[in-house]
């Protein structure tokens, strides 16, 4: 597997900018994990228990699994920002940053000193990028929301899972990922206003409406047919054949063949193109109808029955069909193409020697992104951030921490690889 490197053909394209997270999980983590991949210096700020991210998930011993990985690439201080001194620190990092990365509840950074209002004023240039369950305005903006719950308010709850059963869930923080995709990108867009007009601004990402646009295509058809969309299980709505298929070794393997070409390839290889000329499968449309799709999958699951998962995956790849069996996380590890493309990194640990994690997206041919540190001991760089950032003396630094200001790991900690 290949090493974590920092070596490019010219700087990353946010190398020079500088971040501070003030986060939770998750959401706002990623978004700075995916901004720190691309070279910008993220000083997450931690309370003194550190991010609950770093009790989620596996651990070895007291190392945090998730936390390596998630809040790598990051400098790590921690500070009591119910302190007075806490938010001083943490206002005179935000006069010199370029963002500012914060998911908590409306209305806390306002109670701490670290409002918009506030921040602008001292920083004009700052950007700030909220993160919130239902956005800084609006009936809902006070109310808690996580993820799993916004995607019920969103929509997409009520969509997922089989149809005879109540609504699921993917096992995964699907919501908090795309919130942080859509943060980073308002983030990277606000740094290309400011070339311009010289100004910050706030970039306002609510949970709920990132759950929502998935919803794109059920909007429209509401207002106009008052379509209420149902769950379908493993299948996508309207188009078939799209669904997983079981396989004689108790696997499944997903293929899509929704337009003509395509199915005409898999009635090929399942020697049944005889189907073409049934007129409840002979176009798209009348595929995707919910009666002739049922039918349909039926006679493509009694043939899939006959092989093997991997033996199927290859006779449908070979037949140009869209298709793949369903992955565990020990079928990643051994994939070639995972390897070939570099998505599953060795990044070294003081502690475990090294962890696997995943690579980096997207990938640019000219100023990639690279993995330059695994994710820090809690404060492990508060003293450093603080003496060369903030240029304090040792006293003033050992008097932070006798008040209770600054917290975590003393000492000076393991230098940026970059």
């Amino acid at each position: 597997m290949p090493e974590s490197s920092s070596s490019q053909t010219r700087p990353a394209p946010l190398a020079g900018v500088l971040i501070v997270e003030i986060c939770s999980v998750i959401a706002g983590p990623a978004c700075g994990r995916m901004l720190a991949d691309f070279g910008a210096d993220v000083i997450k700020i931690e309370p003194p228990d550190g991010d609950l991210v770093r009790q989620f998930g596996s651990h070895v011993g007291d190392v945090s699994l998730y936390a390596a990985s998630i809040l790598r690439n990051k400098q790590s201080i921690s500070l009591d920002l119910k302190t007075a001194q806490g938010q001083a620190i943490a206002a005179e990092l935000l006069k010199r940053a370029d963002v500012l990365i914060e998911n908590n509840r409306p209305g806390v950074l306002e109670r701490l000193g670290l409002g918009w209002e506030t921040l602008s004023a001292a920083n004009p240039r700052l950007i700030m990028v909220r993160i919130s369950g239902y956005g800084q305005t609006g009936p809902y903006s006070e109310r808690p929301g996580y993820g799993a719950i916004c995607e019920a308010v969103g929509g997409v709850r009520h969509m997922t899972g089989d149809p005879d059963r109540p609504p699921s869930r993917v096992a995964l923080a699907t919501t908090d990922y795309l919130s942080a995709t859509y943060a980073a990108f308002g983030a990277t867009m606000a740094i290309l206003e400011r070339m311009r007009s010289g100004q910050g601004q706030l970039v306002d990402v609510a949970l709920y409406e990132t759950a929502f646009t998935q919803m794109e295509p059920h909007v429209v058809a509401y207002e106009k047919l008052g379509t209420i969309p149902q769950r379908e299980g493993a299948n996508l709505p309207s188009m078939a054949p799209n669904s997983l298929y079981p396989t004689r070794d108790g696997g499944w393997v997903l293929l899509a063949a929704a337009s003509n070409l395509t199915f005409e390839r898999l009635l090929r290889a399942m020697g049944r193109v005889d189907l073409l000329q049934v007129e409840q499968f002979a176009t798209v449309r009348a595929r995707g109808n919910k009666k002739n799709m049922k039918a349909l999958d039926a006679i493509i699951a009694e043939w899939t029955r006959q092989f093997d998962a991997k033996e199927l995956e290859d006779l449908l790849v070979q037949a140009q069909v869209p298709s793949a069996r369903a992955y565990t996380i020990a079928d990643i590890y051994t994939d070639p193409h995972y390897e070939a493309r570099e998505m599953l990194v060795r990044v070294e640990h003081p502690q475990l020697g090294h962890t696997i994690q995943p690579g980096i997206v997207p990938k640019l041919s000219a100023s990639p992104g690279s993995i330059r540190r695994t994710g820090p001991e809690l404060g492990a760089d508060g003293e450093s951030i603080l003496r060369e950032r903030l240029q304090w003396s040792e006293d003033a630094i050992a008097a932070a921490r006798a008040d209770g200001a600054l917290h975590g790991a003393s000492g000076t900690p393991r230098s940026d690889t970059r």
